[in-house]
């Protein structure tokens, strides 16, 4: 399954600070469709995902009947994204 979406950087203060896109409600409804073919546990959902040059793989969580996108330094940096820049994500989910 592929999908385009778009949303803000969030940033969440845990112990440490954690970035993530928040996957739009219809997107998420798709996901939802296929999580049970898709997830390795936890709800977590394995995907493949490209911002700008940057391609990364990682797993959706779970959240509020949606999913967020984590977005680790090694994607943020090379994109020079921050909390509230606005990005476009092409991402496969792995079935």
């Amino acid at each position: 399954m592929e999908l385009v979406f778009a949303g803000p950087v969030i940033e969440w203060r845990g112990p440490s600070p954690y970035y993530f896109v928040t996957v739009p409600a219809a997107e998420s409804a798709d996901i939802r469709e296929v999580a049970a073919m898709a997830t390795y546990g936890w709800g977590v959902i394995p995907v493949e995902a490209r911002i700008g040059g940057t391609a990364f793989t990682t797993s959706l969580f779970p959240k509020d009947g949606g999913y967020l996108l984590p977005l680790k330094s090694a994607v943020r940096k090379p994109q020079g994204l921050s909390a509230g820049d606005d990005v476009t994500v092409a991402m496969t989910v792995r079935l």
